[in-house]
């Protein structure tokens, strides 16, 4: 694999504003999913952003990240944490 481009870790990025906002606007759950469910589509959603902050370039080593601004991402990881702890 090729390290990832400007263009292509700005919309990782961006996508994981969906992760963000699915954990902040879903303080409960849906009427068609149970308890269980709910707290597994949270969970996925946190593991997600989890996942993403580790990248790491070619070198397994370096971070992607440069300058990009975290702190949505991590408040909806603490967030989504409370949700199925």
């Amino acid at each position: 694999m090729s390290e990832r481009t400007a263009d292509e870790i700005a919309a990782i990025f961006t996508a994981a504003g969906d992760s963000v906002s699915l954990i902040n606007s879903q303080t409960s759950k849906h009427d068609d999913e149970t308890e269980a469910e709910w707290k597994t589509r949270i969970e996925n959603n946190v593991k997600h952003l989890e996942i993403i902050k580790n990248y790491k370039k070619e070198d397994d080593t370096t971070s992607i990240w440069t300058t990009e601004n975290f702190t949505a991402i991590d408040a909806a990881i603490v967030t989504g944490k409370k949700v199925y702890s």
